[in-house]
């Protein structure tokens, strides 16, 4: 038999265990959540550093692989819940979904995205659990966290919001988008979050981790000097209208005159050679709108020798789209939105979840078609541009199908679903990196903010205050010539975490 002396040590080493478990799950939660005020409209870049630090100290000390896992879901059950508790005012100020319900479908969308980080805490540990502390922290976990950042961009549709790299819009870190776009910043910065990790930790090598600390910063300093791109004519007068029509009142077919009205004043009094009007400024199908309406702003862009875009919905042939389409002295386009919202805008699995989308929430235009993939820049004002309709732009991947050809960037977006959250502003952070690797200007004409002009090398050069009723006038100007990112996407960044991974697994061997 067991003695009472062993028993109660078991017990208090247990007790000990359970305490440490906790301690590393809580630190890990508040880690996350304070991890969110790194990113806009806070911008304090350094904090997701030092908090993917503190999680590679979390993930080294962890006593295996399912441990590591928790922390990483835990981690990123704050940080999501933190960064994206806007859904909730999307599901149930503007969606209609009671309380009840949009609380808890807002903490599944927070727990489903944790999984991802999850998934890079379990699997570092897996691959890297004989390595030495240097190569887990400086190869293996920066290289895993940038991989499922990714991939959680990519499968189901994608969603690439609070990517760790566009925390650093302001910071020399984002020196390096045009090469590797927004992961290779995140990689960058999870590196230095290794370093820092391991500078804790070591002893006389300290003076070569700093110095590789400060390496990774000057060198994106370095290759934020770098001109990529060339101008494309000469710079044009632009007016960004922000009409700020309550979200409430948007579809609403009382308010429609008002709507109209307010969009026609707010262009005809701001001439521009190029005039944008937000996502669905005008909330009707192309065919419906009044030929008086479009003649006079066709009239006021004609005088100014360019062109308005103008943001509506089209039907063809029993399908739906959201589009942009063009009046002026150019012929008229049109750009359909290609990458919708999932339950926003179509229903994945409509057999399984049309019951949400048609019995509970109330979100007009929720099942539409998608656009072609590959679509021509509209040829207007003398540029050439590359146009997309809110959510796309956080996908840098597929704005670049437009380029070298496109010489400027729009987007046009209704963030008004989002209230008064930081999601608009997070939204604005993320168009910043579209202008960087691209190396082309962005335009952003929405109905509530932030309206921006952003410029070449991603630097907010103006911007309209939110929820106010207003235009932007400013100059913008093209761009011709490819960055490395808009030649290869994102295989560079692939590559060199195969090449990293690679690495690190020779150390394994070694």
């Amino acid at each position: 038999m067991l003695s009472l002396s062993v028993i109660l040590n078991k017990f208090l080493f247990s007790a000990y265990t359970m305490l440490a478990t906790q301690k590393s799950l809580i630190t890990a939660f508040v880690t996350g959540l304070l991890c969110v005020f790194g990113f806009a409209p806070f911008g304090l870049f350094l904090l997701p550093v030092l908090a993917l630090a503190v999680l590679f100290g979390l993930w080294q000390g962890a006593n295996s692989p399912v441990a590591a896992g928790w922390l990483g879901f835990v981690f990123g059950l704050g940080y999501f819940i933190a960064g994206i508790g806007w859904l909730y005012v999307s599901l149930h100020d503007f969606g209609g979904m009671p309380v009840l319900l949009a609380l808890p479908v807002t903490l599944l969308f927070a727990a489903f995205f944790a999984l991802f980080p999850a998934l890079a805490g379990y699997l570092q540990a897996r691959t890297g659990i004989n390595l030495r502390v240097g190569y887990r922290q400086l190869l293996i976990m920066p290289a895993l966290w940038v991989l499922i950042e990714w991939l959680r961009g990519t499968i189901f549709s994608g969603f690439p919001w609070l990517v760790t790299g566009y925390a650093q819009s302001d910071s020399w870190l984002c020196g390096y988008a045009p090469l590797f776009g927004v992961y290779g910043v995140s990689l960058a910065a999870a590196i230095c979050a290794g370093l820092f990790a391991l500078y804790v930790q070591a002893g006389s090598r300290k003076f070569y981790l700093l110095a590789a600390f400060a390496l990774l910063w000057v060198g994106g300093w370095e290759l934020s000097t770098i001109a990529w791109t060339s101008p494309y004519g000469e710079p044009f007068s632009v007016a960004l209208v922000q009409g700020n029509i309550a979200q409430e009142r948007k579809f609403n077919e009382d308010a429609l005159d008002d709507t109209l009205q307010t969009y026609l004043n707010l262009t005809l009094q701001n001439p521009a050679r190029l005039t944008l009007l937000s996502e669905t400024a005008v909330p009707l199908f192309r065919d419906e709108i009044s030929p008086e309406f479009l003649k006079q702003l066709r009239v006021q862009a004609q005088k100014m020798g360019g062109d308005i875009l103008i943001g509506a919905f089209e039907r063809q042939q029993g399908l739906y789209y959201n589009q942009i389409f063009t009046q002026g002295l150019a012929p008229e386009q049109q750009y359909r939105k290609q990458h919708l919202v999932p339950f926003g805008e179509f229903i994945p699995m409509r057999s399984l979840f049309a019951w949400i989308i048609n019995g509970v929430l109330n979100i007009p235009m929720s099942d539409l078609a998608h656009g072609d993939a590959l679509q021509k820049p509209l040829a207007v004002a003398g540029q050439y541009i590359a146009a997309n309709i809110c959510y796309e732009d956080v996908f840098g991947e597929e704005i670049i199908r437009a380029l070298p050809q496109a010489t400027l960037l729009v987007n046009i977006t209704n963030d008004a679903w989002f209230g008064r959250s930081h999601a608009a502003a997070q939204h604005n952070q993320i168009a910043q990196f579209r202008a960087l690797e691209s190396g082309r200007m962005m335009l952003r004409a929405t109905n509530t903010g932030v309206t921006s002009i952003i410029d070449v090398n991603g630097r907010v050069l103006q911007q309209l205050p939110q929820h106010k009723q207003a235009v932007l006038n400013g100059y913008a100007r093209g761009y011709q010539g490819s960055t490395p990112y808009v030649r290869y996407g994102n295989a560079a960044l692939l590559l060199l975490i195969a090449l990293l991974l690679a690495v690190g697994k020779q150390g394994w061997m070694a």
